[in-house]
């Protein structure tokens, strides 16, 4: 069994969805955990107050208060791949995170993340993700290390100030010349069946990329991928829609079955350039992933 390092944090809706616990609304907000668990959890005191005190399976139910428990799974996977810090100041800190590896916590991964592996490398118990990455995606991820100055970080991913490069291999019709063609994209994501899928609706735009090719090697190409907005897999689902789903993507066009992550496979998708005026210090920065993904020899 492994347990979370650091709690998780909820807080209890304002209106009461007609619990008189804070054991029967655990219980009634994660349908997938048995009510045992958090009944042993509480008597453990692995579930607490704001200030410390424990919540016991008689705690009566108060709107918005917080909640810190500490999450548990059978078996961690360690994921045998190595993060990179690109750089650091007393604002910021950017780092490449390897595929496979997810950003913060979640699912079977309590400890095993990119965020808990650079606190723990680092020393630095602040340093908070300001944006995500897919698990499976590989590439730069910015971290805020000063709480005081975080909000401002935040913003520049709200507003849009943020410009995003990646990089996309997928394979293609080998008698097309792709090589300097351009695809602007926009349509409307929303979430599918099941959650942890999107899928495109009719209806107006909430998602928009630019798409450009840039290299072509038989039937695999290399694209370079501009998101304007930041719905979640917009890029893959962009990629899909163009007829070129990203090389070895395990959601779209078609879920496959579950099976263990497959290390020689990774989903061929790099976050690979940030490029931003920081908010704080006014400087004009531009964060580079000096790897590159690399066509099938074989394409």
């Amino acid at each position: 069994m492994t347990i979370s390092e650091r709690p998780s944090k909820l807080s209890l809706p304002q209106e009461n969805p007609g619990v008189a616990t804070v054991l029967e609304y655990l219980i009634i907000k994660f349908p997938y955990i048995d009510a045992q668990v958090w009944r042993q959890r509480m008597a453990d005191g692995k579930v607490h107050y704001h200030d410390g005190s424990l919540v016991t399976a008689q705690s009566p139910f108060q709107a918005q208060q917080r909640i810190y428990y500490y999450r548990e799974v059978e078996n961690e996977p360690s994921i045998p791949f190595k993060e990179t810090i690109i750089f650091q100041d007393q604002h910021i800190l950017v780092a490449y995170k390897p595929h496979f590896l997810p950003v913060i916590p979640g699912g079977i991964y309590v400890n095993e993340c990119l965020q808990d592996r650079l606190r723990r490398s680092t020393g630095i118990e602040t340093l908070q993700a300001v944006h995500r990455l897919d698990r499976v995606t590989a590439g730069l991820v910015m971290f805020s290390k000063d709480p005081d100055t975080r909000h401002h970080y935040h913003r520049l991913f709200a507003t849009r100030q943020i410009h995003k490069t990646y990089q996309a291999i997928a394979m293609t019709d080998a008698s097309d010349n792709l090589v300097g063609q351009e695809w602007e994209v926009t349509n409307r994501i929303v979430r599918s069946e099941p959650r942890f899928c999107m899928r495109v609706v009719e209806g107006e735009a909430n998602s928009h990329s630019v798409i450009r090719c840039v290299q072509q090697s038989g039937r695999a190409a290399l694209f370079e991928l501009h998101p304007v907005t930041g719905k979640t897999h917009q890029l893959r689902l962009h990629m899909q829609g163009l007829g070129w789903p990203i090389l070895n993507d395990d959601y779209y066009p078609e879920l496959q079955p579950f099976t263990a992550d497959d290390y020689s496979a990774p989903l061929q998708l790099l976050a690979k350039k940030l490029e931003f005026t920081d908010p704080v210090t006014q400087q004009s920065r531009c964060f580079y992933y000096d790897g590159e993904l690399s066509l099938p020899k074989d394409g």
